[in-house]
C-alpha cells in the first residue's frame, strides 16, 4: 500500500541519507561506545558487550573486528 501512494518506509529514507541501514548504524554506535569502553575502563569486554547491547561477548567481537578490523582484545 505504501509503494502504491509514493511512500518510502523510514529505513529506506534512513539508509538513503546515511548510506547504511538502521541496524548497521545501530550496531556501528555500539562498537564506537564498546571502543570508548575499552580504552577509558578496565571492564571485562564481556561485560562491555552487555553494556552496549550486544546479546554476548563473540557478538562484540565478531562486529568489532569487521567494522575496525581489529578484535577488541587488540585495543587494550
Amino acid at each position: 500500500m505504501q509503494a502504491q501512494y509514493g511512500i518510502e518506509p523510514d529505513r529506506r529514507l534512513f539508509k538513503r541519507a546515511t548510506g547504511i541501514s538502521p541496524h548497521q548504524y545501530i550496531i556501528k554506535q555500539r562498537v564506537e561506545q564498546a571502543k570508548l569502553l575499552l580504552s577509558k575502563t578496565d571492564l571485562m569486554i564481556a561485560n562491555i558487550a552487555q553494556l552496549v547491547g550486544f546479546s554476548s561477548q563473540s557478538h562484540l567481537t565478531q562486529q568489532f573486528k569487521r567494522l575496525t578490523g581489529i578484535t577488541p582484545k587488540q585495543i587494550r
